[in-house]
């Protein structure tokens, strides 16, 4: 878009109006005849983004994959597991692999947009206890991203524990097992926010 504006000035003179439209599109130009004059012309750009063939092949062939190797769905699964945080829920399922993780029918480095601490959370619990590149992982979450990261962690780390008995302790000194019940507190009538209130005047 662009726009031009000039101004002559004769001042306090009477004003005749007069308008002109150029044949041109999107071009518009008014006149003031001895006071004003100005022209706006406008350019209009509309752009649209289709996805590629090849990423909707991808997608496609990461579900019939995964379909194939949960038959039953997640819950049928043997060594599964669910996390919670905040409003995000996650289901996971292990089976033994080398190691890929499938969050939602995405490869896992690219669903939570390349975050590098909520790729870390998703490595703990398999890192913890030497398993990073022993079971394949299969998630379905979702919520916010961030919350989505620390129950997948949640999730992992219950799934282990179906693995074997013994995998509590280490997961538990590490905090694994503990679901962070923290939420945002609400807002209350009267305070700007949650607790924000209006500073105090004595007089």
């Amino acid at each position: 878009m662009a726009i031009s504006i000039a101004f002559k000035s004769p001042p306090l003179s009477p004003l005749s109006f007069s308008s002109e439209t150029s044949h041109k599109p999107n071009n518009i130009s008014f006149s003031w005849s001895n006071s004003l004059s100005f022209s706006l012309s406008l350019t209009l750009r509309v752009s649209a983004t289709v996805a590629s063939p090849e990423i909707t092949t991808t997608i496609t062939n990461l579900k019939k994959s995964v379909k194939s190797r949960l038959p039953g769905g997640f819950s049928a699964q043997s060594i599964h597991g669910t996390g919670r945080r905040k409003c995000a829920l996650a289901r996971v399922v292990l089976q033994e692999g080398t190691g890929k993780v499938i969050i939602n029918y995405r490869d896992a480095k690219e669903y939570p947009q390349t975050n590098p601490s909520w790729l870390h959370y998703l490595k703990v619990p398999r890192v913890t206890l030497g398993y990073e590149s022993s079971y394949d992982m299969f998630v379905k979450a979702g919520g916010d991203l961030a919350g989505q990261a620390q129950a997948i962690s949640l999730g992992v780390a219950r799934a282990l524990l179906k693995v074997s008995q013994n995998h509590r302790i280490p997961l538990k000194r590490e905090e694994l097992l503990t679901r962070d019940s923290g939420i945002a507190e609400r807002k209350k009538v009267g305070p700007k926010k949650a607790r924000k209130t209006p500073q105090f005047s004595k007089r």
